[in-house]
Formats: structure tokens, C-alpha cells, sequence
């Protein structure tokens, strides 16, 4: 079939306008013209998921061609103090407030300090990772962006469909968290301010005013970034004097005794509170998607994204110190730990000091995120994963808006319905999950380029990262069983891992440097993060991976009837404007000479 002629994209736009709501707007491609083109895409199925598998984009398709699909650019005005202020935002507010008293309770008991401990550890690794992806490709996508690069399209999806149900869980998450401090705030029960049902455990109390955040929010978002960094700045500074008073309030009160048992359900309750807090460094992958209106990106992103995420694990470990040594872990408060904990030694004032406190940071938290969740939406729009009518930038505010509408949406519909408990371990998986999969993408970065790096290196770099994978899984899987003789695994697969990295760094001759900044210890350091977040991700709990599981089959359904056939038509320029057609064939070439390795 021949491709049907459109106008160009600035000739298009020019007449439409930013509003469109046709057919065309949200499926251009030429599978999707007419119910016939649709099935004999169908029943092109197979040959196109070869395609897809073999496909890569070049870091200037993601800079250059990608980009100009937004048709307005996004204004570059922020820096590394709005970046760094972002990083306070989009993290504390929502873990610290929120799962500390649950996993203490349920899960660590006084030991819930070495959980922050070991799951800042972790996200440090990652940080350290998106830091230097961020600073060589500054474009809105984030992870997709970076791992479409160096993975191929269909690992892109896996990490495009898992950050979209990550945006909008973890903005239902602290939604419905906001709800329950503000009734704390006002002396009543957590889910007094909701509407309890007949539905489902875990379902049965809507939350509307978790909703009425989320709008506003958004609202604030869509009309201007460096906006958004002023009141983030203001509300963020605030909520740091709150943090401080905790603190020293909390250890004025502190009762070493308080602190036994220090480890009541044992190290393995340790590393399961530890997967289900990681959600409260979460927030620190917004800080990469807003590299495109950073007006420094080599210096700003470092000193915004590593600053930030060091002060933040450091504050959050000391919380929740004070935290355990104020109240035996028994009487920890599950849904308001700080404001109870408060009133149980006397400072009946001071719970309300700290529920203000926390409702002001989970505020930033979904201002930020909303922020954040919706670069990516908008570069995987770009992509034509979804309907590219989301990946439009409005000419005047610089703002994705329908990306940002988009995102607000359904994180309101998820928070409308479900509980906190149901959603953070979902959100644990699914962020352990990508990060994995930008650990692995990092190293493919550094020991492989195309036309570069022999098939012989190839296959040693996909033999060694099957190892490192496959012992980290192993690793998680023998920690997880009961057996009394389980230290015989450790014995073969920790050295299996560590001879996995030492076979990358001997055997595999590094293929490309970072230009400005780069993660150190290569390959030690990413192989760490992808066994740390791979044994985090096995000390969740069998629902977490059962929901974890079902939505990811559900988002491969919607690839192979949708999202395969629309970036299939984009990659061979069936429905791009010349310019996209350019680069679009050159990602095509590229990726049709790839190794097995992008297949990983």
C-alpha cells in the first residue's frame, strides 16, 4: 500500500492547532487507515516483531528527529538548583511519611532503619546510572529513551509500559496517602474522609479527595515548568524545616530501649520492608526526563541528581531511627507514624506540625511527579507506542499538556479505587523492574557499539550479562527459600556473579567512554545494581509479582495488537514528515546490523 499524503508537521499543526481530536491524531499509521490495513497488519505479526526485536534508535534519533514529533520545543530554563529542589520534592513526602510505620509494624520492627539503609544503597546505584544516560542523551524520555538506545524496541516497551503503570500507581499511591494525613490532620480515623462500599478488600473506600489533589496538581503542572520549580521550592524549603523538627524533636524524646527486639521477624523482614520503601526513592528518575529543559545538562543533572539523592538517603535513614526509638514497633501507627508517635509522648501539638508537614511534601511529591511522569508519556508518544497526539508541546506554556492530562487521568481513576497497601507493592516491582533493566542497558552502552565491537565480543558481553542476571535471580530465589542448607547456593552463585562482571571487565574491551560524566568502577557498579534491585525485587511478596505479572501481560497484548504496528510504521517512515523519514530509516539500518544482544 502505498503511504497516504499528509501535510507536513509544522503545515499541519499551523491549520489544527494544538487541540485535535481526529482519527488521524491519535493513529496516523497507515496499519490503522481502514479495518483491512488492520488485519493484514495482524497478519503480519511475526515478521514485524523480528523487526521490532532487531530495532535500535541512535542517540541522535532520540535528540534530533524524536524531538521535532512535539512540534514545540520545551523551554530550557531550569537549573541545578531547580533540579536539586525537584529531587527533594518528587522523593520525601511520600515514603518517609507513608511505609515507614507500615513496614515497621508488619515487616522490620525497630530494624527498619537498616531497610532505608540498604535500599538507598541500591538506589544510589541506579542514580549513579540515570546520571550518566541523562547527561549523554538529555531528551524528556528518561529510561525509555535510553534503553530503546542501547536495547532495542521491544525491551523499550517493556520499560515504556512499566514506567506508565508506575506514573500513574505511584501518584494514586501518595494521593490516597494525602487523604490520610489530612484526616489525621483533623483528629479523625485514616479513611474517615472516604466512601466505604460493598466492593472488594483493598477497593471498597473511594477516595475523591485524592482525586481534587491530583487535578490540581496537574493543573499547576501543565501551565509552566519553571513555575512549577518556584512553588516546588517554596513548599520544598518549608518542608525540610518540618523534617528537622521531626528529627530533633523525635530523638528528645528517643528511648533506646524502644529498640528491642531490634530484628523481630529476622534479616529476611529486613530486605522485605527494604523492596517496599525502595517506592520512596522512586521519585528520582523525574529529575532525568527534565534534562530537556535543563540549560546546562552536563553539569546540572550531576549536581541535581547525585546532591539530592545523597541528603535524601542520609535524611531518611535518620527518621526513621527516631521513628524506632520513640515507640516500641509494636505501637507504631501503620497509616500516620509520625503524627501518632507524637502524641503518644505528650506533644499532642506536634502531630499536627507533622501532618501539615507531610501533606505540604506528598503535595510536591505529586507536583514533581506529575511533572516527570509526563516527559515520559510524552516521549513515548514520540515514539508512537501511544497515540502521538500526547507527545504534542503546547506553543505557549511549553508543556505537554495532553501528556500531562493524560497521566493526572488515570492515576484519579487508580486512586479513586485502591488501597495503599495494594498499590506500593506493585509499584515496588515494576520500579525494581526498570531499574534492572537501565543497570543492564548501561552496560551495553559502554561495551558495545555497532561497527565497533566484534561478534566475538558480543557474545562474550551476552554470556557474561546472562550470568550476571541469571546468578543475581538465583541469589534472590535461594534467599527466599526456607531450606536449612540454602548456604550451598550462595556458595556457587555469588562467585558466579562476580566471575560474570570480572568476565565483562577482562574479556570485553570497553567500546565507548562517556563524554562529560560517567558512572565509576564500571562494571562493578552496574552489576551491583542489577543484583541488588533483582534481590529486592525477590523479597516481595507472591501478590506483588502475581499483579506485577498480569499487568505486564496486559501491556504485551496491547503491543502486539497496537504499539508494534504503529512504531513499525514509524521506524520504516510509512507516516513521518521528511526529516522523521530520514532518521527513521537510519534507525532502521542500524538496528537490522544489531547483534543478538539487544534481543537481552
Amino acid at each position: 500500500m502505498a503511504p497516504v499524503e499528509r501535510p507536513s508537521p509544522d503545515e499541519s499543526a499551523e491549520a489544527r492547532g494544538y487541540w485535535r481530536w481526529r482519527k488521524d491524531d491519535f493513529f496516523p499509521e497507515p496499519s490503522f487507515a481502514s479495518w483491512a490495513a488492520y488485519r493484514a497488519a495482524l497478519g503480519a505479526t511475526p515478521a514485524r516483531l523480528r523487526d521490532r526485536f532487531a530495532g535500535r534508535s541512535t542517540d541522535a534519533a532520540e535528540l534530533g528527529a524524536l524531538r521535532r514529533r512535539s512540534e514545540n520545543e520545551m523551554r530550557r530554563c531550569l537549573t541545578w538548583w531547580d533540579l536539586t529542589w525537584f529531587g527533594f520534592g518528587s522523593v520525601i513526602g511520600a515514603g518517609i511519611f507513608v511505609l515507614t510505620g507500615q513496614e515497621a509494624r508488619d515487616h522490620a520492627g525497630s530494624a527498619i532503619v537498616l531497610s532505608y539503609v540498604a535500599s538507598g544503597l541500591s538506589a544510589m546505584l541506579s542514580v549513579f546510572c540515570y546520571t550518566e544516560f541523562a547527561v549523554e542523551i538529555p531528551v524528556a524520555g528518561g529510561s525509555f529513551a535510553y534503553i530503546r538506545v542501547e536495547l532495542g524496541d521491544v525491551a523499550a516497551f517493556v520499560a515504556a509500559a512499566n514506567l506508565i503503570l508506575e506514573s500513574i500507581i505511584g501518584k494514586a499511591a501518595v494521593a490516597r496517602a494525602w487523604t490520610s494525613y489530612l484526616a489525621s490532620l483533623i483528629n479523625k480515623p485514616a479513611s474517615a474522609l472516604r466512601i466505604h462500599t460493598s466492593l472488594a478488600e483493598g477497593y471498597n473506600e473511594l477516595d475523591p479527595i485524592a482525586v481534587a489533589v491530583i487535578a490540581v496538581t496537574a493543573a499547576l503542572a501543565m501551565l509552566s515548568s519553571k513555575g512549577t520549580s518556584r512553588v516546588n521550592w517554596v513548599a520544598s524549603a518549608v518542608h525540610v524545616l518540618v523534617i528537622a523538627f521531626v528529627i530533633v524533636a523525635g530523638f528528645v524524646h528517643a528511648k533506646p530501649s524502644n529498640l528491642t527486639p531490634f530484628l523481630p521477624y529476622g534479616v529476611p523482614g529486613v530486605f522485605r520492608a527494604a523492596a517496599i520503601v525502595y517506592f520512596a526513592y522512586g521519585g528520582f528518575d523525574n529529575i532525568a526526563t527534565m534534562a530537556e529543559e535543563t540549560r546546562n545538562p552536563s553539569r546540572d543533572i550531576p549536581l541535581g541528581l547525585l546532591g539530592s539523592m545523597s541528603a535524601i538517603t542520609t535524611i531518611y535513614c535518620v527518621m526513621a531511627l527516631a521513628l524506632s526509638m520513640m515507640q516500641p514497633y509494636t505501637a507504631i501507627d501503620r497509616s500516620a507514624a509520625y503524627s501518632a508517635a507524637f502524641g503518644s509522648v505528650g506533644m499532642r501539638w506536634a502531630q499536627y506540625v507533622v501532618a501539615l508537614g507531610a501533606l505540604k511534601g506528598m503535595t510536591t511529591v505529586l507536583l514533581v511527579g506529575v511533572l516527570g511522569k509526563a516527559r515520559y508519556t510524552t516521549h513515548i508518544a514520540r515514539s508512537h507506542i501511544i497515540p502521538p497526539v500526547f507527545a504534542l508541546v503546547h506553543p505557549r506554556t511549553g508543556t505537554p499538556v495532553h501528556a500531562t492530562a493524560l497521566v493526572a487521568a488515570a492515576s484519579a481513576g487508580v486512586a479513586l479505587f485502591s488501597s495503599l497497601k495494594v498499590l506500593s507493592s506493585l509499584l515496588s516491582a515494576s520500579t525494581l523492574f526498570i531499574f534492572v533493566m537501565m543497570a543492564t542497558a548501561l552496560l551495553v552502552r559502554r561495551y558495545y557499539v555497532r561497527g565497533v565491537t566484534t561478534r566475538t565480543h558480543a557474545l562474550r558481553l551476552a554470556a557474561s550479562l546472562l550470568l550476571i542476571i541469571g546468578s543475581s535471580v538465583g541469589i534472590a530465589v535461594c534467599w527466599g527459600t526456607s531450606s536449612p542448607g540454602r548456604w550451598q547456593g550462595y556458595v556457587v552463585l555469588v562467585p558466579a556473579w562476580a566471575a560474570g562482571t570480572l568476565g565483562i571487565q577482562l574479556l570485553v574491551p570497553m567500546a565507548r567512554t562517556p563524554k562529560v560524566w560517567g558512572v565509576p568502577l564500571v562494571p562493578w557498579l552496574p552489576s551491583l545494581s542489577i543484583a541488588t534491585n533483582v534481590f529486592l525485587m525477590g523479597s516481595l511478596g507472591k501478590e506483588a509479582f502475581v499483579r506485577f505479572g498480569i499487568c505486564t501481560a496486559v501491556m504485551l497484548v496491547y503491543y502486539v495488537l497496537v504499539g508494534l504496528h504503529a512504531t513499525y510504521d514509524v521506524a520504516h517512515g510509512a507516516c513521518a514528515g521528511e526529516d522523521d523519514m530520514v532518521a527513521a530509516a537510519d534507525v532502521h539500518k542500524a538496528g537490522a546490523r544489531s547483534e543478538n544482544i539487544n534481543m537481552l
